[in-house]
Protein backbone atom coordinates (compact mmCIF):
# COMPACT_ATOMS: atom_id res chain seq x y z
CA UNK A 1 0.00 0.00 0.00
CA UNK A 2 1.09 3.89 -0.60
CA UNK A 3 1.11 6.50 1.83
CA UNK A 4 -1.97 7.36 0.16
CA UNK A 5 -3.30 4.33 -0.49
CA UNK A 6 -6.99 2.72 -0.13
CA UNK A 7 -7.97 -0.70 -0.84
CA UNK A 8 -10.63 -3.13 -0.42
CA UNK A 9 -10.30 -5.27 2.02
CA UNK A 10 -13.56 -7.72 1.75
CA UNK A 11 -17.20 -7.53 3.19
CA UNK A 12 -19.03 -7.75 6.49
CA UNK A 13 -22.66 -8.13 7.16
CA UNK A 14 -23.18 -6.99 2.95
CA UNK A 15 -20.79 -4.07 3.77
CA UNK A 16 -17.92 -3.27 2.07
CA UNK A 17 -14.59 -3.16 4.50
CA UNK A 18 -11.47 -1.16 3.41
CA UNK A 19 -8.07 -0.43 4.53
CA UNK A 20 -6.49 3.12 4.77
CA UNK A 21 -3.17 4.39 5.12
CA UNK A 22 -1.80 7.80 6.42
CA UNK A 23 1.68 8.73 6.37
CA UNK A 24 3.20 11.84 7.88
CA UNK A 25 7.13 12.69 8.89
CA UNK A 26 8.38 9.47 10.52
CA UNK A 27 4.90 7.70 11.10
CA UNK A 28 2.81 5.74 8.62
CA UNK A 29 -0.51 4.57 10.15
CA UNK A 30 -3.24 1.72 8.82
CA UNK A 31 -6.85 1.85 10.10
CA UNK A 32 -9.73 -0.17 8.90
CA UNK A 33 -13.47 1.17 8.64
CA UNK A 34 -14.22 -2.31 10.42
CA UNK A 35 -14.07 -1.56 14.12
CA UNK A 36 -12.73 1.82 13.27
CA UNK A 37 -9.65 0.11 14.83
CA UNK A 38 -5.54 0.83 13.95
CA UNK A 39 -4.47 -2.06 12.14
CA UNK A 40 -0.67 -1.04 12.32
CA UNK A 41 1.27 2.07 13.42
CA UNK A 42 5.10 2.43 12.41
CA UNK A 43 7.35 4.35 14.16
CA UNK A 44 10.88 4.51 13.90
CA UNK A 45 14.02 3.42 16.53
CA UNK A 46 16.71 5.88 17.43
CA UNK A 47 18.71 4.45 14.49
CA UNK A 48 15.83 5.71 12.41
CA UNK A 49 14.40 1.92 11.92
CA UNK A 50 10.75 1.39 11.13
CA UNK A 51 8.76 -0.86 12.54
CA UNK A 52 5.24 -1.50 13.41
CA UNK A 53 4.20 -1.09 17.21
CA UNK A 54 0.80 -2.39 17.74
CA UNK A 55 -0.56 -5.58 17.73
CA UNK A 56 -2.81 -6.67 14.71
CA UNK A 57 -3.70 -8.91 12.06
CA UNK A 58 -2.78 -10.04 8.51
CA UNK A 59 -6.69 -10.94 7.38
CA UNK A 60 -9.62 -9.54 7.76
CA UNK A 61 -11.27 -12.63 8.87
CA UNK A 62 -9.25 -12.60 12.20
CA UNK A 63 -11.03 -9.29 13.29
CA UNK A 64 -14.41 -10.93 12.56
CA UNK A 65 -13.44 -13.62 14.97
CA UNK A 66 -14.79 -13.93 17.94
CA UNK A 67 -11.12 -14.90 18.93
CA UNK A 68 -9.98 -11.50 18.43
CA UNK A 69 -8.94 -10.01 21.40
CA UNK A 70 -9.98 -6.06 20.46
CA UNK A 71 -6.91 -5.38 18.54
CA UNK A 72 -6.98 -1.96 17.83
CA UNK A 73 -10.88 -1.38 17.85
CA UNK A 74 -12.56 1.39 18.96
CA UNK A 75 -14.82 0.07 21.99
CA UNK A 76 -18.09 1.31 23.06
CA UNK A 77 -20.81 1.77 23.60
CA UNK A 78 -19.22 1.21 27.12
CA UNK A 79 -15.60 -0.51 27.04
CA UNK A 80 -14.55 -2.76 29.99
CA UNK A 81 -17.35 -4.10 32.68
CA UNK A 82 -20.97 -3.25 33.56
CA UNK A 83 -21.65 -5.39 36.34
CA UNK A 84 -24.25 -8.17 36.18
CA UNK A 85 -24.88 -7.09 32.39
CA UNK A 86 -27.51 -5.03 33.73
CA UNK A 87 -28.20 -1.08 35.00
CA UNK A 88 -30.90 1.09 36.16
CA UNK A 89 -31.51 4.86 34.22
CA UNK A 90 -34.58 7.36 35.33
CA UNK A 91 -35.96 4.31 36.73
CA UNK A 92 -36.06 1.85 33.77
CA UNK A 93 -34.09 -1.02 34.06
CA UNK A 94 -32.10 -2.16 31.19
CA UNK A 95 -30.63 -5.71 30.04
CA UNK A 96 -27.25 -5.85 28.32
CA UNK A 97 -25.50 -8.47 26.62
CA UNK A 98 -23.80 -10.58 29.04
CA UNK A 99 -20.81 -11.67 26.94
CA UNK A 100 -18.28 -12.42 29.90
CA UNK A 101 -19.81 -14.67 32.13
CA UNK A 102 -22.69 -12.69 33.45
CA UNK A 103 -21.42 -9.59 32.98
CA UNK A 104 -21.14 -7.19 29.99
CA UNK A 105 -17.82 -6.62 28.55
CA UNK A 106 -16.73 -3.61 26.30
CA UNK A 107 -20.07 -3.04 24.49
CA UNK A 108 -21.51 -6.39 24.21
CA UNK A 109 -20.94 -9.51 21.57
CA UNK A 110 -20.74 -6.98 19.02
CA UNK A 111 -19.61 -3.61 20.10
CA UNK A 112 -18.66 -0.99 18.45
CA UNK A 113 -15.09 -2.90 17.22
CA UNK A 114 -17.35 -5.66 15.94
CA UNK A 115 -19.03 -3.15 13.35
CA UNK A 116 -18.76 -1.49 9.65
CA UNK A 117 -18.02 2.46 10.16
CA UNK A 118 -18.51 4.91 7.14
CA UNK A 119 -14.84 6.68 6.74
CA UNK A 120 -13.83 9.76 5.03
CA UNK A 121 -10.42 9.07 4.13
CA UNK A 122 -8.39 12.57 3.75
CA UNK A 123 -4.47 11.47 3.67
CA UNK A 124 -3.18 15.07 1.87
CA UNK A 125 -4.29 16.37 5.24
CA UNK A 126 -3.38 13.49 7.37
CA UNK A 127 -6.98 12.66 8.62
CA UNK A 128 -9.52 9.66 8.27
CA UNK A 129 -13.04 10.14 10.40
CA UNK A 130 -15.36 7.19 11.26
CA UNK A 131 -19.08 7.24 12.09
CA UNK A 132 -21.87 5.12 12.90
CA UNK A 133 -25.29 4.76 14.08
CA UNK A 134 -25.70 2.81 16.75
CA UNK A 135 -29.83 1.96 16.77
CA UNK A 136 -31.69 1.78 20.08
CA UNK A 137 -31.78 -1.54 21.64
CA UNK A 138 -28.53 -2.62 20.01
CA UNK A 139 -26.49 -4.85 22.50
CA UNK A 140 -29.26 -3.90 25.44
CA UNK A 141 -28.44 0.02 25.13
CA UNK A 142 -31.32 2.69 25.26
CA UNK A 143 -31.33 5.31 22.99
CA UNK A 144 -29.91 5.88 19.25
CA UNK A 145 -26.33 7.24 19.16
CA UNK A 146 -24.56 8.78 16.70
CA UNK A 147 -20.88 8.64 17.14
CA UNK A 148 -17.82 10.27 15.33
CA UNK A 149 -13.78 8.97 15.38
CA UNK A 150 -11.37 11.16 14.11
CA UNK A 151 -7.57 10.31 13.65
CA UNK A 152 -5.18 13.06 12.66
CA UNK A 153 -1.22 12.53 12.12
CA UNK A 154 0.39 15.50 12.82
CA UNK A 155 4.03 16.73 11.64
CA UNK A 156 5.84 16.34 14.74
CA UNK A 157 5.20 12.33 14.99
CA UNK A 158 2.29 12.95 17.01
CA UNK A 159 -0.93 10.64 16.35
CA UNK A 160 -4.58 12.27 18.12
CA UNK A 161 -7.93 10.55 18.48
CA UNK A 162 -11.22 13.17 18.91
CA UNK A 163 -14.36 10.87 19.79
CA UNK A 164 -17.77 12.88 19.56
CA UNK A 165 -21.18 11.55 20.20
CA UNK A 166 -24.47 12.35 20.49
CA UNK A 167 -27.96 10.35 21.50
CA UNK A 168 -31.61 10.61 21.38
CA UNK A 169 -32.41 9.27 24.58
CA UNK A 170 -30.25 8.76 28.00
CA UNK A 171 -28.07 6.26 27.54
CA UNK A 172 -24.42 5.40 28.85
CA UNK A 173 -21.65 5.92 27.05
CA UNK A 174 -17.75 5.12 27.82
CA UNK A 175 -15.82 4.31 25.12
CA UNK A 176 -12.04 4.00 24.51
CA UNK A 177 -9.11 3.12 22.42
CA UNK A 178 -7.56 -0.42 22.45
CA UNK A 179 -4.57 -0.72 21.12
CA UNK A 180 -1.98 -3.16 21.85
CA UNK A 181 1.49 -1.90 22.42
CA UNK A 182 4.71 -3.21 21.77
CA UNK A 183 7.25 -0.77 21.16
CA UNK A 184 10.09 -3.03 20.71
CA UNK A 185 8.50 -3.86 17.18
CA UNK A 186 8.18 -7.86 17.77
CA UNK A 187 4.75 -8.01 19.38
CA UNK A 188 3.26 -9.57 16.11
CA UNK A 189 5.99 -12.22 15.72
CA UNK A 190 6.32 -13.25 19.50
CA UNK A 191 7.43 -11.01 21.28
CA UNK A 192 6.27 -9.39 24.91
CA UNK A 193 6.64 -6.12 26.84
CA UNK A 194 7.99 -7.34 30.03
CA UNK A 195 11.05 -5.43 29.33
CA UNK A 196 8.99 -2.02 28.73
CA UNK A 197 9.04 0.53 31.28
CA UNK A 198 5.69 2.24 32.25
CA UNK A 199 5.08 5.52 34.39
CA UNK A 200 1.86 6.75 35.27
CA UNK A 201 0.39 9.88 36.34
CA UNK A 202 -1.56 8.52 38.68
CA UNK A 203 -2.00 8.41 42.87
CA UNK A 204 -4.67 6.68 42.74
CA UNK A 205 -6.30 3.29 41.04
CA UNK A 206 -10.05 1.44 41.22
CA UNK A 207 -9.59 -1.09 43.31
CA UNK A 208 -11.24 -4.61 41.56
CA UNK A 209 -13.02 -8.00 43.06
CA UNK A 210 -12.37 -11.42 41.99
CA UNK A 211 -14.61 -10.76 38.70
CA UNK A 212 -12.00 -8.08 37.57
CA UNK A 213 -15.20 -5.41 38.98
CA UNK A 214 -14.33 -2.29 40.45
CA UNK A 215 -15.59 -2.79 44.43
CA UNK A 216 -16.14 0.97 44.75
CA UNK A 217 -12.77 2.17 46.33
CA UNK A 218 -10.75 4.51 44.68
CA UNK A 219 -7.77 3.24 46.44
CA UNK A 220 -4.11 5.23 46.93
CA UNK A 221 -1.26 3.30 45.17
CA UNK A 222 1.51 4.33 47.75
CA UNK A 223 3.41 1.41 48.63
CA UNK A 224 1.95 -1.17 46.34
CA UNK A 225 2.41 -2.69 43.30
CA UNK A 226 0.29 -0.51 41.60
CA UNK A 227 2.89 2.61 42.06
CA UNK A 228 4.34 3.36 38.63
CA UNK A 229 4.78 7.23 39.46
CA UNK A 230 8.02 8.86 38.53
CA UNK A 231 10.26 9.03 41.38
CA UNK A 232 9.86 12.61 40.96
CA UNK A 233 5.95 12.64 41.49
CA UNK A 234 6.71 9.44 44.22
CA UNK A 235 8.12 11.83 46.94
CA UNK A 236 9.41 10.05 49.86
CA UNK A 237 6.01 7.80 49.99
CA UNK A 238 7.14 5.61 46.93
CA UNK A 239 9.05 2.25 46.18
CA UNK A 240 11.94 4.08 44.98
CA UNK A 241 13.37 4.90 41.48
CA UNK A 242 11.08 4.55 38.38
CA UNK A 243 13.08 1.95 36.18
CA UNK A 244 11.38 -1.04 37.00
CA UNK A 245 10.69 -3.01 34.11
CA UNK A 246 7.07 -4.03 33.56
CA UNK A 247 7.82 -7.43 33.78
CA UNK A 248 8.70 -7.41 37.38
CA UNK A 249 4.79 -5.39 38.06
CA UNK A 250 3.56 -8.62 35.73
CA UNK A 251 5.28 -10.94 37.56
CA UNK A 252 4.26 -9.43 41.15
CA UNK A 253 0.60 -9.83 40.21
CA UNK A 254 0.38 -13.18 38.48
CA UNK A 255 -1.28 -14.85 41.51
CA UNK A 256 -4.11 -12.61 41.32
CA UNK A 257 -7.33 -12.78 39.76
CA UNK A 258 -6.13 -10.28 36.79
CA UNK A 259 -3.00 -12.29 36.10
CA UNK A 260 -1.11 -8.84 35.80
CA UNK A 261 -2.48 -5.51 35.08
CA UNK A 262 -5.92 -4.89 34.63
CA UNK A 263 -6.68 -2.00 36.31
CA UNK A 264 -7.94 1.57 36.00
CA UNK A 265 -5.80 4.28 37.09
CA UNK A 266 -7.49 7.92 38.25
CA UNK A 267 -5.08 10.42 36.43
CA UNK A 268 -3.58 13.37 38.73
CA UNK A 269 -4.38 16.49 36.77
CA UNK A 270 -7.49 15.51 35.21
CA UNK A 271 -10.22 18.34 34.72
CA UNK A 272 -13.38 18.06 32.35
CA UNK A 273 -12.05 19.36 29.09
CA UNK A 274 -8.48 19.74 29.91
CA UNK A 275 -5.71 17.37 27.92
CA UNK A 276 -3.17 16.19 30.62
CA UNK A 277 -0.19 13.89 30.66
CA UNK A 278 -1.30 9.90 31.53
CA UNK A 279 1.53 8.04 31.15
CA UNK A 280 4.86 7.14 29.43
CA UNK A 281 5.92 4.00 27.98
CA UNK A 282 9.32 3.22 26.72
CA UNK A 283 11.62 0.12 25.24
CA UNK A 284 14.75 0.71 26.28
CA UNK A 285 16.12 -1.49 23.60
CA UNK A 286 15.19 0.32 20.69
CA UNK A 287 14.76 3.40 22.31
CA UNK A 288 11.13 3.95 21.21
CA UNK A 289 9.04 6.12 23.56
CA UNK A 290 5.24 6.50 23.89
CA UNK A 291 4.03 9.83 25.81
CA UNK A 292 0.45 9.80 26.06
CA UNK A 293 -2.25 12.74 27.13
CA UNK A 294 -6.11 12.44 26.95
CA UNK A 295 -8.94 14.55 28.48
CA UNK A 296 -10.32 11.11 30.02
CA UNK A 297 -10.19 11.14 33.79
CA UNK A 298 -8.73 7.26 33.91
CA UNK A 299 -6.51 5.29 31.99
CA UNK A 300 -7.34 1.47 31.67
CA UNK A 301 -4.14 -0.73 31.64
CA UNK A 302 -3.75 -4.26 30.30
CA UNK A 303 -0.70 -6.01 30.01
CA UNK A 304 -1.89 -8.70 27.76
CA UNK A 305 -3.08 -11.51 30.24
CA UNK A 306 -4.90 -13.56 27.99
CA UNK A 307 -3.05 -13.62 25.33
CA UNK A 308 -1.96 -16.74 23.75
CA UNK A 309 -1.53 -18.44 20.23
CA UNK A 310 0.00 -16.67 17.77
CA UNK A 311 0.79 -14.00 20.69
CA UNK A 312 2.68 -14.62 23.78
CA UNK A 313 1.13 -13.95 27.01
CA UNK A 314 1.92 -9.84 27.57
CA UNK A 315 2.93 -9.77 23.53
CA UNK A 316 1.15 -5.99 24.10
CA UNK A 317 -0.14 -3.46 27.10
CA UNK A 318 -3.09 -1.60 26.34
CA UNK A 319 -3.22 2.25 27.71
CA UNK A 320 -7.24 2.84 27.22
CA UNK A 321 -8.05 6.33 28.06
CA UNK A 322 -11.64 6.13 29.49
CA UNK A 323 -14.04 7.13 32.11
CA UNK A 324 -14.39 5.04 35.15
CA UNK A 325 -15.69 1.80 35.16
CA UNK A 326 -18.86 0.71 35.94
CA UNK A 327 -20.08 4.40 37.25
CA UNK A 328 -23.49 3.59 36.53
CA UNK A 329 -23.36 1.35 39.54
CA UNK A 330 -21.10 3.52 42.21
CA UNK A 331 -22.99 6.44 42.64
CA UNK A 332 -19.40 8.55 43.90
CA UNK A 333 -17.84 7.76 40.77
CA UNK A 334 -18.19 10.44 37.94
CA UNK A 335 -21.38 9.41 35.26
CA UNK A 336 -21.11 8.15 32.36
CA UNK A 337 -24.83 8.87 30.94
CA UNK A 338 -25.13 10.38 28.05
CA UNK A 339 -28.03 12.97 27.83
CA UNK A 340 -30.18 14.15 24.41
CA UNK A 341 -28.53 17.85 23.88
CA UNK A 342 -25.86 17.33 25.61
CA UNK A 343 -22.34 17.36 22.98
CA UNK A 344 -19.42 14.79 24.14
CA UNK A 345 -16.20 15.30 23.07
CA UNK A 346 -12.76 13.74 23.86
CA UNK A 347 -9.56 13.25 23.32
CA UNK A 348 -6.38 11.30 23.21
CA UNK A 349 -2.60 12.43 21.75
CA UNK A 350 0.03 10.13 21.43
CA UNK A 351 3.78 10.97 20.91
CA UNK A 352 6.78 8.97 20.01
CA UNK A 353 10.16 10.60 20.96
CA UNK A 354 13.30 8.68 20.80
CA UNK A 355 14.99 7.78 23.85
CA UNK A 356 19.14 7.56 23.25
Amino acid sequence: MTAAARERWGEIDGLPVERYVLERGELRATFTNYGAALVALEVPDRDGKRANVVLGFDELADYASAENPYFGGLIGRCSNRIARARFELDGREHLLAANEGRHHLHGGARGFDRRVWQAEHEPLAGRIAFTRVSPAGEEGYPGELRARATYRLLEDGVLELEIEAACDAPTLWNPTQHAYWNLAGDGNSGGDVRAHVLELDASRYLEIDEELLPTGRVAHVDGTEFDLRTATDRGMSGRGGIERALGATIAALAGTPAGGLDHGFVLDASAPGRLVRAGRLADPRSGRVLELATTQPCLQVYTGNNLGGRFARHGGVCLEPQGYTDAIHHAHFPSIVLRPGRSWRERTVWKFPVAN
